[in-house]
């Protein structure tokens, strides 16, 4: 067995880029990244640790400890861990149709601006996604135009903040409730908000979240799966790991007879013999596990999520200001007061196309990134054309010519803020 303090040892002043702080910001030269890891040396420790020490490489105990603090921290009865929020997404919509003996072709609503799989995972479970324009003012979905939207075919809305920002939850909430369908949550951008003083994720049937490097949480790659019904979240462990009706979890999984005390027992019906729960699948699932090491890193990252959610919200009021106070062709989103957001990044609405190129230029030759409101509206792409007609969507559109966002990360500092400032008051020297 290694020591955590000998794999510190081994560390020594060992600094990759992506630690914090671990390269000195120099104004001009450096990047200001839209995001990345939070990290420090106490994310490589549990890592190599498991690694080193580990008694398996896959999901095993550091994956299922992760899991049972993550519920903790987000007030939620279950969490199952995946490689990727995108995976997440594949997972959790697919679990939902089964659990709710959803059909071929039933429909799911949409916001059509966002990220893609948000929307190809529904096409990939045989649904059908049905989408809604957006208001300007939130970028969210409009919920007058999405209430004529359901029919008797929509089974759930599938609600993804913008950057962390909520729609109008108690009316989305309403709109479920008088019409008897399902609010279901990708919260891959959205980690930490809250609604009246509850987490986002405690007012979905089930919620996805990231752990991607821009993400609030990062394991590297990661994602995980959450919902308060015993029975989804057995369905969802089960499509996680290739459809097995196997449900043992960490150390269960080294007892003789595993957590149901009959692992070898008569599983099949059409076949009279003994056989090893294990090796019993159910359903026709995935294999989309997380590494061990990688439970091990959340954990770790789970003690700064505090600290981190504090940072990015201190952080987007500094840089909104420095934006909204020096530059007068922009405008920013509206937030509800029952919302606590626990921003992504800090978007801008600008004038005009012309506006936004020219100010997203002007921060990127001066090395601040930017993004745009990620795809626009998806139809526009080749890969989602054929879903629905792009035109049908006006506000949709305007993203790509009107919309960014940049970064609020933790782990900028007072240097790289003033940084920001200067650049954004230089703005008018050049316009």
């Amino acid at each position: 067995m290694i020591s955590n303090e000998h794999i510190e040892k081994f560390l020594g002043d060992v600094k990759p880029p992506y630690l914090y702080n671990s390269n000195k910001f120099v104004p001009g030269e450096s990047y200001v990244y839209y995001s990345g890891p939070c990290w420090d040396n106490s994310e490589l420790i549990s890592a190599i640790s498991v690694l080193l020490n580990g008694k398996w490489l896959v999901a095993g105990e550091n994956v299922n400890t992760f899991e049972k603090e993550f519920s903790k921290k987000f007030n939620v009865k279950y969490s199952n861990m995946v490689n990727s929020g995108s995976s997440a997404n594949l997972i959790l919509i697919a679990a939902l149709k089964k659990y709710y003996n959803w059909e071929d072709g039933d429909e799911i609503i949409v916001s059509p601006v966002g990220f893609p799989t948000t929307i190809s995972v529904i096409c990939q479970n045989n649904l059908s996604p049905v989408f809604v324009d957006i208001e300007m003012e939130t970028l969210n979905f409009d919920l007058d135009l999405l209430i004529k939207k359901i029919t008797n075919k929509t089974k759930a809305i599938f609600v993804s903040p913008v950057l962390g920002n909520p729609p109008n939850m108690d009316k989305l909430l309403d709109i479920c409730k008088v019409n008897g369908i399902k609010l279901v949550g990708d919260n891959c951008d959205s980690l930490g908000t809250k609604w009246d003083g509850k987490y986002l994720n405690e007012y979905y049937v089930g919620s996805s979240h990231s752990f991607y490097p821009a993400h609030h949480l990062s394991t590297g790659e990661g994602g995980m799966v959450c919902t308060d019904r015993k029975e989804l979240k057995r369905l969802i462990g089960s499509l996680t790991s290739w459809g097995r009706d196997c449900f043992c979890v960490g150390s269960d999984n080294l007892k003789l007879n595993g957590s149901c005390n009959n692992r070898f027992g008569k599983w099949l019906k059409n076949y009279d013999g003994v056989v090893d729960h294990k090796y019993i699948f159910n359903n026709m699932g995935f294999n989309v596990k997380p590494l061990d090491l990688q439970g091990a890193i959340g954990s770790s990252q789970l003690k700064k999520f505090d600290w981190i959610d504090e940072k990015r919200k201190e952080h987007k009021n500094k840089i909104e200001k420095i934006f909204l106070d020096n530059i007068k062709n922009i405008s920013n989103v509206k937030i509800y007061d029952k919302a606590d957001v626990s921003w992504f990044g800090v978007p801008f609405i600008c004038e005009s196309k012309e506006f936004k190129h020219k100010l997203v230029q002007y921060l990127e030759q001066n090395k601040i990134q930017t993004r745009h409101y990620f795809s626009g509206n998806i139809l526009l792409h080749e890969g989602y054309s054929h879903l629905d007609n792009y035109e049908d969507y006006p506000n949709a559109n305007s993203v790509l010519d009107k919309v960014f966002f940049i970064g609020c990360a933790p782990n900028y500092t007072e240097d790289m803020i003033e940084y920001i400032n200067d650049v954004v008051e230089k703005f008018k020297e050049v316009k």
